[in-house]
């Protein structure tokens, strides 16, 4: 028997209610709490927090200078269409792509790396 279940993944930022907006844009979920330095989206898997931190530095990825610290990957049915609408919603695409037949490397608004692929096991 499980001691505890995931509650939140939260995300350091120096804008969290963009950064929430982003992201429940793309996960499709609501924004469902937003404060100066605290956003919370609820999503259909659970809830991402995006929590303002001073003098915040966006990681350096793939460079180590600043790191990643943690990244989410995202299953997706379509890589090249979600991957469009990654960039419509504000993300990025860094130049570094390791595997991107297998899986697609982005950055949120603040600088955060996650993946989109589509080989990712229900």
């Amino acid at each position: 028997m499980a001691l505890a279940r995931l509650a939140s993944t939260a995300l350091d930022c120096s804008e969290p209610a963009a950064l929430a907006e982003f992201w429940a844009g793309l996960v499709g979920g609501d924004v469902a709490f937003t404060s100066e330095d605290f956003c919370a989206v609820k999503t259909a898997n659970g809830w991402l927090a995006t929590v303002r931190i001073p003098d915040y530095r966006a990681p350096s990825w793939p460079d180590a200078a600043v790191p990643k610290q943690m990244h989410l990957d995202l299953a997706v049915d379509d890589l090249d269409a979600a991957e469009a609408e990654a960039l419509r919603l504000g993300a990025t695409k860094p130049d570094s792509q390791p595997a991107p037949d297998r899986w697609r490397v982005l950055l949120d608004p603040a600088g955060h790396p996650f993946c989109l692929s589509s080989q990712i096991p229900e």
